[in-house]
């Protein structure tokens, strides 16, 4: 996958990724990368800085924003194993079931496809999805 920097002829810039340089070329010669602000078909890559790391030999290391992303997403998944119960593929017969008011109330995560966490939004029942994926346990 290759990240570029791209810009309209409208001057407004926006951010994509694409399989490669010759699936962009492709697919913005046929007419599907459009600007998200204007819609304007005509599209160009812009002057983008590559993401390169720090040498480990480096006098001063530099903080990796991705380690703080990490430290972040790992406490949120120890907060929400911590204080919530796992409850694997029932997830959306509990949620429901707890909404209607069948079983007490507890704080729950588990998994839905997709469908089904829409359709528990639909019905009013408040889920969010998580940032990461559960781990699964097993008896």
């Amino acid at each position: 996958m290759i990240h570029y920097a791209l810009t309209c002829n409208s001057d407004h810039g926006f951010e994509s990724w694409f399989q490669s340089a010759k699936a962009f070329d492709g697919l913005v010669l046929s007419g599907h990368v459009t600007c998200p602000v204007c819609g304007s078909p005509s599209v160009a890559k812009s002057l983008m800085a590559p993401s390169v790391r720090p040498t480990r030999d480096t006098a001063a290391p530099l903080r990796d924003p991705g380690t703080d992303q990490e430290a972040a997403l790992a406490a949120l998944r120890a907060q929400v194993e911590a204080n919530s119960e796992y409850v694997g593929m029932n997830f959306v017969t509990q949620a429901r079931a707890m909404h209607d008011g069948e079983v007490p109330e507890r704080s729950i995560y588990g998994e839905a496809r997709p469908d089904e966490a829409i359709k528990l939004l639909q019905e009013g029942v408040p889920v969010a999805p998580l940032p990461f994926m559960p781990t699964r346990k097993t008896n």
